[in-house]
């Protein structure tokens, strides 16, 4: 049993870690959310060679911040992220220091000629704790899954299977040669 001193801020997310703020009394969550975001112009520059570290860098980032990664992995134009999700954070801002800070991180690594940049917007589906194994294992069979699907193919089936309003012209840029953009 974990014994909780007043005021301590000691959250358990698997792993024991302290914030700096006392936790709210009564304030219990369990958010699980899926991000998909693209390479700007959806260019294939996250190639094998980076992806582990572009990925892990990822990961380490979303756990500093309070929120517990179960699996980053993506194809060389795009990145799904899987996690449980701290409250304490947007969305949007959540992913906005995602993409700002693993951009700032490939950008130092000068792997690329010119500047790393990653689309505007992002998607962001949420599930419930009985599907952690089936997203987490779909997260990270990417390769094999793209082997069938688009990316564009794999983003309309979220937004649909979710029901989620969208606009065709506020979509990522699509460069798959579908007639459909």
């Amino acid at each position: 049993m974990l014994r909780l001193q007043p005021g301590t801020g000691w959250i358990f997310w698997g792993i024991f870690c302290t914030l700096n703020k006392k936790m709210t009394p009564g304030t219990y969550t369990q958010i699980y959310l899926q991000f998909v975001f693209a390479v700007k112009f959806r260019e294939g520059v996250i190639q094998s060679k980076y992806q582990k570290e572009v990925y892990s860098f990822m990961a380490g980032l979303i756990n500093s911040m309070g929120h517990k990664s179960y699996a980053v992995n993506g194809m060389p134009d795009h990145v799904h992220i899987f996690m449980s999700f701290n409250p304490k954070h947007s969305p949007s801002e959540t992913i906005k220091e995602i993409k700002r800070a693993s951009s700032n991180f490939i950008n130092e690594k000068k792997w690329f000629p010119g500047k790393f940049q990653w689309q505007g917007g992002y998607g962001c589906f949420s599930y419930s704790k009985s599907q952690i194994d089936n997203v987490v294992k779909y997260v990270l069979n990417q390769k094999e899954h793209h082997r069938k699907v688009t990316f564009r193919e794999e983003y309309l089936d979220f937004l649909d299977k979710f029901e989620v309003d969208f606009d065709k012209r506020y979509l990522f840029e699509f460069f798959d040669g579908d007639k459909t953009q």
